[in-house]
């Protein structure tokens, strides 16, 4: 950080602390820490132990201080923390207050313009292309990603420091009552308001009451932009009565806007959209067409104009917009590799969040990281690449490649397994490619370094049918489940079946890194290949194989135990093996309440406790049980009965054992439906997902889709697929999909039974499916070769795909072959 030094009597006084401290006139703050998995250097950093209800700081405060970290935020002291020595604590009733605080005054430090944006979407476009259009004149200072929440903002406007002449941030809500703490934060001089969606209308009681709430940030800017078109916003603003205190600049089609649009023309280079502009008339073009870049530019356009910028900088300077990557993606690459692509933008946090999203993977050793030039840092060549060196140390990076020339001349900043190239041709052409094996790497360039290259080369050549995986949805659906937790509840995140087909390594380093408590798979060589990866949490494995028990118990997986015979297969393999009797086999026990599938009965509880106690190296781990249908309302009294009995075998198993066991019967739908059945732990499966009726606010986190092969013209009469199951009753043009029953796309699904998607159209699915191949119709259907074909995502539920094909999404998901590619992203 270049920002000044805080003393910790300047910290105490702004976040209204008890400081505890031996010597507090040695403590000097230079850079803010939440969360322990994200420390680059000890040295001057303040951690704040943020308490949730899903998480809680002050559990990792002994494991930052063996790191070297000697400052603390804390919310309760424990005498156990004070036995630290030379630790200082900052004494407070609420840390995340505490932080916001900081920023806070940290803000009122500094005179620069801040520009404060909000709205339902658009917000990191926009902020990522008025930095694209305005660094080359000014420092600026900006959120890294997409950091607009409570504590994102503080974070944000902590990076804040003297060199800066222009700060951006943005600001999103979910409840009311949140921008009014991000608006006496941000501080904005100017506001963007970009537009009203149906993100988070779940926490207000309309959309009219959200849009007051998010008008709050603009409350004492001096001039708030927006599109005057938009009703709803337009709408707002005049009833909130800020007018009376702020200046505005509109644009729109309305003959009031300050920038009236008058036309957008699309065209080969992208969009032309003229305007009128002070009587004059003006015009931009920007490389896109799509309606949502073309307001987002729009809202730039506007906002540079307030800034006084000539139409004609601002002109030559809009046809170079860049895409903006939303999303970090994981991708399988060559010779067993992982490769992390971030390969559209660089700089130094959203590097420093690139590296932690590589160490959560955990299944390969190595950790290559490619990083171009960062561009545009405000710090000079040396102190920034010293930084990015201690980054990668800190990081244990095994191999670092440098690219560009800026990189190159610090090459003495780095340890002596790293690489420098001037060029990504040099690189390309230098470098034997075979080297890269059975490892991670990260890709983190400069758009004008033409990292997608590299990427090209280093991807694995696979199907052209794609599951994408949205992990930062599957998290905030974590999160959302655990919300309805009480404390202590533990988690058991079920990944089995290929994590439902999504892909076992990733899922399970995600959950991992988020703090689920357990894992649960099918079969041992599921668990195995996750202790191959290197996951270290505890895994329960549900259906031991006789022959396995010995390799189960090698790996530290622990069995289930649902009949007096699987027991005697555990007993015997221990007698084999000669465990020692402080290791212990841990054992989850099957209880069999109402499924009539696998696991012990009533009648067998007092032979088993007996049994179990029998053999002291044998541990009860956990009792646990099956609901039969906690998702269906008619069947709620038999899920009643369910968990009544359930207690009942619990209280035996209570009275029958010294130690604590855990007892777990809920999945995802009790969680939902029937709070009583958490007890002491919860197992969650496809509703991580989103696949659920029972829970409201979850995020559809999979996309399946192909791709048209071929786009043919069949003649009325002529039949399509084998056993002529279709034939054309008039000339129809039809798509060739490149996916087929082999890919998991269930044969019962062709003949009319279910349709794909192009261009948001339903074509149907004619003829029978193919092992590698189906068939569809684009009657009315603009499409060309090589266009996508949704099979299921976001807006088209694998819940409708599931009931043409009268089964559940449980058989849709984990039916998807391997030879189908994964690609794993992070927004």
């Amino acid at each position: 950080m270049m920002h000044n030094a805080y003393k910790g009597s300047e910290i105490a006084e702004i976040i209204h602390a008890k400081l505890v401290s031996h010597s507090p006139e040695s403590i000097e703050i230079s850079d803010i820490l939440i969360d322990s998995r994200r420390l680059i250097s000890a040295n001057g950093t303040l951690f704040f132990a943020l308490a949730s209800k899903k998480n809680d700081g002050h559990k990792y405060i002994e494991d930052l201080y063996s790191k070297g970290i000697r400052c603390f935020v804390v919310s309760k002291l424990s005498s156990k923390l004070l036995e630290l020595p030379n630790c200082s604590f900052f004494v407070v009733a609420n840390t995340l207050l505490a932080l916001q605080l900081l920023a806070t005054g940290h803000r009122k430090k500094y005179k620069i313009p801040v520009i404060g944006i909000t709205g339902s979407n658009g917000k990191t476009v926009i902020k990522e292309w008025l930095y694209q259009l305005m660094n080359s004149d000014k420092k600026i200072v900006r959120s890294p990603k997409s950091y607009n929440s409570q504590i994102g903002v503080p974070l944000s406007v902590w990076q804040i420091n003297s060199s800066h002449e222009l700060a951006i941030f943005e600001a999103g809500i979910s409840e009311p009552e949140e921008m009014q703490k991000l608006q006496s934060i941000i501080i904005p001089d100017i506001g963007i308001f970009t537009n009203i969606g149906q993100a988070h209308d779940e926490n207000f009681i309309n959309s009219t009451q959200k849009t007051g709430e998010k008008l709050h940030l603009f409350k004492k800017v001096k001039t708030l932009i927006y599109n005057i078109d938009h009703k709803e916003v337009h709408g707002a603003v005049i009833r909130s009565g800020i007018l009376e205190n702020i200046s505005t600049f509109c644009w729109g089609k309305h003959a009031s806007s300050n920038l009236k649009i008058n036309s957008v023309i699309l065209n080969a280079v992208g969009s032309t959209i003229n305007a009128l502009y002070l009587n004059k008339e003006i015009g931009i073009t920007i490389p896109f067409s799509d309606g949502a870049s073309i307001e987002n530019a729009i809202h730039c356009w506007a906002t540079m104009l307030h800034l006084g910028y000539d139409n004609d900088i601002i002109k030559s300077r809009m046809l170079a917009l860049s895409p903006i990557a939303m999303r970090l993606e994981l991708k399988e690459g060559v010779n067993n590799c992982t490769i992390i692509n971030d390969a559209y933008n660089s700089d130094f946090n959203s590097f420093a969040i690139a590296l932690d999203l590589m160490n959560q993977q955990n299944q390969h050793r190595e950790k290559v990281v490619i990083l171009s030039d960062i561009m545009q840092s405000g710090q000079n060549s040396i102190d920034l690449y010293t930084n990015v060196a201690e980054l990668i140390k800190n990081k244990e990076v095994s191999k670092f490649i440098g690219i560009g020339p800026s990189i190159s001349k610090q090459s003495d900043k780095f340890d002596s397994n790293s690489s420098f190239f001037n060029t990504t041709d040099d690189f390309i052409k230098n470098y034997s490619f075979a080297n890269f094996a059975n490892q991670t790497i990260l890709l983190k360039g400069a758009r004008l370094f033409e990292f997608e290259r590299l990427s090209s080369i280093l991807q694995q050549k696979a199907h052209e049918t794609v599951l994408e995986i949205n992990l930062s949805a599957l998290v905030d659906n974590l999160n959302k489940f655990k919300l309805r937790l009480s404390t202590g509840t533990k988690i058991m995140a079920m990944v089995k079946a290929f994590s439902y087909g999504t892909g076992s390594f990733e899922i399970a380093n995600v959950l991992k890194y988020h703090n689920v408590d357990y894992l649960a798979v099918a079969y041992t060589d599921e668990g195995v290949e996750l202790r191959k990866a290197g996951i270290n949490l505890p895994i329960m494995v549900m259906s031991p194989e006789e022959q396995a028990f010995d390799t189960m118990i090698r790996h530290q997986l622990e069995p289930e135990i649902f009949s007096f015979r699987t027991l005697e297969l555990l007993e015997n393999t221990i007698k084999k093996t000669a465990l020692p009797q402080n290791k212990p086999v841990k054992v989850h026990v099957k209880i069999d309440t109402g499924m009539n599938r696998l696991g012990f009965v009533l009648e067998d509880i007092p032979t088993l406790i007996l049994r179990l106690k029998a053999n002291q190296l044998i541990y009860v781990q956990s009792v646990f049980s099956h609901l039969v249908a906690s998702d269906r309302p008619e069947f709620d009294d038999f899920t009643h009965q369910q968990i009544s009995l359930f207690n009942e075998i619990n209280d035996q198993f209570r009275k029958g054992f010294d130690h604590e066991i855990l007892y777990h019967i809920a999945n995802s739908a009790a969680i939902a439906r029937f709070p009583e059945s958490h007890m002491d732990m919860v197992r969650i499966g496809i509703g991580l997902y989103g696949i659920t009726e029972n829970m409201q606010g979850l995020e559809k986190v999979l996309s399946l889709r192909s791709v048209l092969s071929q786009i043919k013209i069949v003649k009325k009469g002529d039949s399509v697929s084998y056993n002529r199951s279709w034939v054309a009753p008039a000339d129809t043009k039809i798509g060739i999909v490149s996916i087929g029953y082999a890919d998991g796309l269930l044969r019962s699904l062709g003949n009319g039974m279910a349709s794909l998607f192009v261009d948001g159209q339903q074509a149907k699915i004619i003829g029978d499916i193919c092992m590698d191949m189906c068939m569809i119709d684009l009657t009315g259907i603009d499409a060309e070769e090589n266009d996508d074909v949704i099979v299921f995502n976001s807006e088209h539920s694998v819940l409708d795909l599931a009931v043409a094909a009268d089964t559940i999404p449980y058989e849709i998901l984990s039916r998807i072959s391997r030879r189908v590619k994964r690609i794993y992203f992070h927004e």
